[in-house]
């Protein structure tokens, strides 16, 4: 099983042999790839084998790559990650809009549950109890989604704080929310649907609408990290601490990958009953 992070910073010579990953640069590393779950390339003056990018493609590792400013810029994925692909592609395709609708308003209202618990504990009541006031109508008709949004992070970083401005903030809680919709990419193609065809998402130019629907409970998790963020030299560790989390979903307590892939199953299943079945939503 899959349980580490690993994360390349400086000039490196990655390659394959005998089911490792060799790291060559000052010295020389090796990790055993089914031990790996996500591999993050930070610098741009990494070389990597075409060898390994196709063993680490085969055996589910998410790839992310970094821009010269160290910030997630693009994945890699594979085209089939599932024997059935192409019949769970028609499915998705075939997934009726009142399901859609209705799977919608359920993960909206648990992220803005998710979102009043936590302005809850940094007693933020008035703002927390405003959120849950907020009556999430069929597939958000009423776009509580976004007077939530504005609410709770005027709650947790003040009034002058903007969701687009190039401030630390928003660039840490844009590299935890990359890391994350990596996490959901890998979950949907592995269960053979497409990344581009979602729920509420459209954007022609967003090649992940499903990933960036079904995670939205989850970017609560990221804001937590960077509210209570304790070193901004070192942020990028503490973002990828949230590997290292335990959450209870299901009646389990399982580590955050295993709690996405056992929620993103139940958002499937739920699609496939015409909304009409239950989600599998995180606590913690």
């Amino acid at each position: 099983m899959s349980f580490r992070t690993v994360v390349v910073r400086e000039r490196s010579k990655l390659d394959l042999k005998m089911n490792y990953l060799v790291c060559r640069n000052s010295k020389e590393t090796k990790v055993f790839i089914p031990e790996i779950s996500v591999l993050i390339l930070e610098s741009t003056s990494i070389s990597i084998t075409t060898a390994l990018l196709s063993e680490l493609v085969k055996q589910n590792v998410k790839i992310i790559f970094c821009d010269e400013k160290h910030n997630p810029e693009s994945e890699v994925l594979p085209y089939y990650g599932r024997y059935n692909s192409s019949k769970r592609l028609k499915q998705q395709i075939d997934w009726k809009k009142c399901a859609k609708s209705a799977v919608w308003q359920k993960i909206i209202e648990n992220k803005i549950a998710h979102q009043a618990k936590f302005l809850q504990e940094l007693g933020k009541v008035k703002e927390a109890n405003l959120l849950m006031s907020y009556q999430v109508e069929d597939n958000d008709a009423t776009n509580r989604e976004g007077h939530s949004a504005k609410v709770y992070f005027n709650a947790l970083f003040g009034k002058d704080f903007q969701r687009r401005d190039g401030a630390f903030t928003n660039g840490a809680l844009n590299y935890g929310y990359a890391v994350v919709l990596a996490c959901f990419n890998r979950e949907i193609v592995k269960n053979g649907y497409a990344t581009q065809l979602g729920i509420w998402h459209k954007n022609e130019f967003n090649a992940f609408n499903l990933a960036s629907d079904m995670m939205e409970p989850f970017r609560v998790l990221v804001d937590r990290i960077v509210y209570n963020m304790k070193n901004r030299q070192n942020f990028k560790a503490e973002v990828l601490e949230i590997f290292n989390w335990q959450i209870k979903i299901g009646g389990k307590s399982l580590y955050f990958e295993n709690a996405v892939s056992t929620y993103c199953q139940s958002v499937f299943n739920c699609l496939e009953k015409k909304g009409k079945g239950e989600i599998s939503f995180y606590e913690l």
